[in-house]
């Protein structure tokens, strides 16, 4: 499909499916696929040209977790005051302000023209909308509820991108406070500590020890920069190359992930508010346990707890409730465990996983907030020993000179 594989932008002119003249823009791999995706959108193309880049032009906006989450909740809204499914999509489409997001929908209207359910047409699209998003649709659709359902679907997607940021800004925070200091530390010792080292030759006096090891830490940065930063390179590319190949990697990354102090207590509780959220809406669509946690284990976040989860899926599947085989599991606490055996029992389970992830998801939110307020004094404590330290090693010789010249 072009839209996951866009490359180059064309300009095109032609007819519509009334013989209406229109142009417009397309992103894809070459011309060619460009003819052919525009044809599979009900347009005759007359002419197409690749749009030329001016140097500093911005780049095409991507389609985010967020624009998905709002056309759900438009096309909810749209679906709810009556309005035909096409034609709802066509308006939330033109609508939009995201090129990409345009011809995205435009795809997904034309399927539908074309005897397609929104399910169909949606899974045709994974890069966009996930497993979740279409088993929903499509329990939606069988039941006659679908405008029902896409409201759910907003909702989650809502509160789970909200959840995803709350974490990037846990993890993100102390990881650039840490790359300042040392980009910080780097300067200093590439361009201040040499300024320095010419004015202690002039004294011909020994220099301290603290402020030599200084100073040969600049003469090797000078002269094996490069190597440090092809170390930091090869670490990145290293690092991002098993984190999207290997499963290995990851499981041994999410589970040190969940042991570090403060942000494994954070991680730990997002993954049961992404379990309780996911759950609780497929639950309230009426999808069947056993399906629904097949979608709940990708939705946590977290392998560790993904594999937790499709090992009670497996012994739900034999007949065990579910409060037994999270007992079994023994990584849910009690009060998760007790809520849904309430579910259970009283026939209630969106409601109690509901309120479960309502309560995590606070408490997510006061950790995340508490972590900020740890760091600042963490933050001055760093670049006190980094920075603080490389000036105190430059003006001890000056202290020493004017102790003896006292």
């Amino acid at each position: 499909m072009a839209e996951q594989t866009d490359k180059l932008d064309f300009i095109w002119e032609g007819v519509d499916k009334s013989r209406a003249k229109i142009k417009g823009e397309i992103t894809a791999r070459n011309e060619t696929v460009a003819k052919v995706e525009l044809r599979r959108q009900g347009y005759r193309v007359t002419k197409i040209k690749k749009k030329g880049k001016p140097l500093f032009s911005p780049r095409q906006k991507a389609i985010t977790p967020g624009d998905i989450a709002v056309f759900a909740r438009q096309l909810a809204t749209m679906l709810a005051s009556g309005i035909a499914l096409v034609q709802a999509i066509d308006i939330v489409g033109k609508g939009h302000e995201n090129p990409s997001m345009q011809a995205l929908l435009a795809g997904i209207k034309f399927d539908i023209e074309g005897g397609d359910g929104l399910a169909v047409a949606l899974k045709r699209r994974p890069l966009y909308f996930d497993e979740l998003f279409c088993n929903l649709v499509e329990a939606g659709e069988h039941a006659g509820v679908l405008d029902s359902l896409l409201d759910k679907i907003a909702t989650y997607k809502e509160k789970t991108e909200s959840m995803k940021k709350k974490i990037k800004k846990a993890l993100t925070y102390p990881i650039a406070v840490v790359v300042v200091a040392f980009i910080v530390t780097a300067i200093l010792l590439l361009f201040v500590v040499p300024v320095f080292e010419d004015l202690f030759k002039s004294f011909g006096a020994d220099l301290p020890s603290f402020t030599r090891m200084v100073v040969n830490m600049s003469k090797w940065l000078q002269q094996w920069w490069w190597i440090v930063i092809g170390c930091v390179l090869a670490f990145y590319y290293t690092f991002s190359f098993f984190k999207k190949r290997s499963r290995p990697f990851n499981h041994f990354l999410d589970k040190v992930l969940l042991q570090l102090p403060v942000v494994g207590l954070i991680i730990n509780k997002s993954a049961i508010a992404r379990f309780a959220r996911t759950l609780s809406t497929m639950s309230a669509a009426g999808v069947p346990l056993v399906e629904a946690l097949q979608s709940v284990a990708g939705a946590c976040g977290n392998i560790i707890y993904a594999e937790v989860v499709m090992k009670m899926r497996e012994e739900v599947a034999t007949g065990q409730r579910l409060q037994f085989a999270m007992q079994q599991a023994n990584m849910w606490p009690h009060m998760v465990q007790q809520m849904v055996a309430i579910g259970e029992e009283a026939g209630s389970m969106d409601a109690m996983l509901s309120k479960v992830a309502d309560f995590y998801e606070e408490e997510v939110d006061n950790l995340v907030d508490n972590l900020s307020s740890l760091m600042e004094p963490i933050i001055m404590v760093i670049l006190g020993i980094l920075v603080g330290g490389l000036i105190v090693a430059m003006y001890l010789p000056i202290f020493k000179m004017g102790a003896a010249v006292g």
